[in-house]
């Protein structure tokens, strides 16, 4: 069984990107309010929905500036992400990590653990608890982005998190999530696909596809 913390992270950070992405509920600022619901309004009336993404970790102190690309499909609690060397994907009930290097899957179940939860679950508790907000951030500016900085109220595993959105396009472009460690893990939106005509079983992990293959089942 492999205990990759890399993964766990992964998990954590991707379920924040899909809480932000598919979730709606009041916030504290009116201005920041209206934005964010737009975006995620649009987001909603797709039936699925795909980015192209980079991802950054980055920690100057520690020396990191890691960076990887990779794809995200999204169809309500579903969810699809494809990077190099691993794949995690969800069909809202079951979730399946597989490691190509050890050929390796772990299967949980969705609604169990920090890492696994649903979008919309996580998002329930996870804005009652932040606070949104416009705020100056010059990367974003320079492009003509808005930028929306949710904070925690306390007690959280994140400082922050910032949102550069289009606003005439109601689109997400990226995201900054600042943890309590001094790391920075950023994702860059390149792409975006919607309706996408996909298998029925996209959503789903076939262990017969893959010859030799070792199942950690952790449900």
């Amino acid at each position: 069984m492999i205990k990759n913390k890399m993964t766990t992270k992964m998990k954590r950070l991707f379920s924040i990107l899909l809480m932000v992405l598919f979730s709606v509920t009041a916030f504290t600022q009116n201005t920041a309010d209206d934005l964010l619901k737009k975006v995620i309004d649009k987001t909603r009336s797709y039936e699925n929905i795909r980015f192209d993404f980079t991802y950054k970790m980055l920690n100057e102190k520690a020396g990191i500036n890691e960076t990887q690309s990779g794809i995200l499909h999204l169809n309500g609690e579903s969810y699809k992400i494809t990077m190099q060397g691993q794949i995690v994907v969800s069909d809202g009930k079951t979730v399946w990590t597989f490691i190509e290097d050890s050929n390796e899957v772990m299967i949980s179940s969705a609604e169990e653990g920090e890492d696994a939860m649903t979008p919309s679950s996580l998002l329930t508790s996870y804005y009652k608890e932040y606070k949104a907000s416009f705020v100056s951030e010059k990367q974003n500016a320079a492009k003509g982005l808005k930028t929306i900085e949710l904070k925690p109220s306390a007690g959280k595993k994140f400082s922050r998190i910032q949102l550069g959105i289009d606003e005439s396009k109601q689109q997400l472009i990226n995201l900054s999530i600042f943890d309590n460690s001094g790391n920075v893990f950023v994702y860059d939106l390149s792409k975006m696909s919607n309706n996408i005509l996909l298998a029925k079983d996209f959503f789903s992990f076939n262990i017969k596809n893959y010859p030799g293959i070792e199942v950690v089942d952790m449900r």
